[in-house]
């Protein structure tokens, strides 16, 4: 599997936990600031390895 599908994947992933999380009765903030940390990084290092990342921007 390529480096991007791998960050792909746990975008995804953490998008989830992300949604799980805030759906709770009383989210834990610190995890809901931890996975937004973590989910902007992985959009971060995925924009990196876009030929022309000004061109193909990815989804928040």
């Amino acid at each position: 599997m390529k480096l991007i599908e791998r960050l792909k994947l746990r975008h995804a992933r953490l998008e989830h936990e992300l949604a799980v999380e805030q759906a709770r009765r009383l989210p834990d903030e610190e995890r809901v600031a931890r996975l937004k940390k973590l989910k902007l990084a992985v959009k971060d290092r995925m924009q990196a390895l876009l030929p022309n990342p000004g061109r193909h921007p990815l989804p928040a």
